[in-house]
């Protein structure tokens, strides 16, 4: 029989070993992790169908937090939305920049290089609401319809934006055809391209997100550029 000394090493008792096992670490978030997590639950619960109104009780809820733990975050449900419309405009008009950079006159005509950029414009603004259905929400104004009459606003100036770029990407296309009012003209167009990209948004937002905003899309700028 061998001796205790040869024998191996007795276990830890049972019931300290499901007590480590049922306290882990709880992982902290990083600073900035948990703000970005609530915008990403947000931006979620707005794709769902009618998910026009969405509490903070209910966000909390999808988090399993409490609405105590939104507010260390966000004075207010309106700064959420607003982390949103941040989240929009940066990525948006980074992008529209660099269609401007990218496509300049030397690649054609000033009237082909404007054509291009608009159209390209136009485009990369359905594709971005058709890869963030919640955020479409917000684009077109259906997920603010009860919150602060100020993130309207912004929503508005956001579309203005686009529409003063779509304007000048279109002057040169005026000028070159010869029009006697260039800057007329061009600010026609990029209220009709302005007006088309907003209601594509619409149908998206309110066909369930069913009817993609680039249904038919090259066939309906060539109709319109």
């Amino acid at each position: 029989m061998p001796s205790m000394t040869d024998a191996e090493p007795l276990s830890p008792p049972e019931p300290n070993v499901q007590a480590e096992a049922a306290a882990p670490a709880r992982k902290r978030p990083k600073p900035g992790e948990r703000r970005v997590q609530i915008l990403q639950a947000l931006a979620t619960m707005l794709e769902q169908p009618g998910a026009e109104r969405i509490t903070t009780a209910a966000l909390a809820a999808k988090l399993e937090v409490s609405e105590a733990a939104l507010y260390r975050h966000f004075a207010s449900k309106a700064q959420m939305f607003e982390g949103l419309i941040e989240f929009i405009e940066q990525s948006v008009f980074t992008l529209v920049g660099q269609i401007v950079e990218r496509d300049p006159a030397v690649n054609g005509s000033a009237a082909e290089a404007g054509v291009r950029q608009a159209a390209r414009i136009v485009s990369m603004l359905l594709q971005f609401a058709e890869r963030n259905p919640g955020m479409t929400r917000v684009m077109v104004g259906d997920a603010l319809v009860y919150e602060n009459e100020r993130l309207q606003q912004r929503m508005n100036q956001f579309f203005d934006k686009i529409e003063a770029t779509l304007k000048q990407s279109l002057r040169s296309v005026s000028e070159a055809n010869g029009s006697a009012t260039p800057t007329v003209d061009a600010q026609v167009r990029a209220s009709l391209l302005t007006a088309f990209v907003v209601g594509r948004l619409q149908r998206f937002a309110r066909s369930g997100f069913r009817r993609a905003p680039s249904e038919h899309l090259e066939a309906s700028l060539a109709c319109m550029l």
